[in-house]
């Protein structure tokens, strides 16, 4: 293992794993906030009650 440090510098390859992995995690978070079911921010959007409710039938 020691001679994958050899080469690469242990410094810049840290800093870009770090910087790589918080940009995945900034990008999974936002994918989840743009759903509907883990929308932590706003809650879940529902359907208005009218749209769920069966049409009225005139008799």
């Amino acid at each position: 293992m020691w001679r994958v440090w050899l080469i690469f510098d242990p410094r810049r390859s840290l800093v870009a794993l770090f910087i790589f992995l918080f940009v995945l995690a900034l990008l999974i978070h936002f994918i989840l906030l743009s759903t509907n079911k883990f929308n932590w921010l706003d809650g879940p959007r529902t359907a208005p009650i009218a749209a769920n409710a069966p049409a009225a039938t005139g008799t």
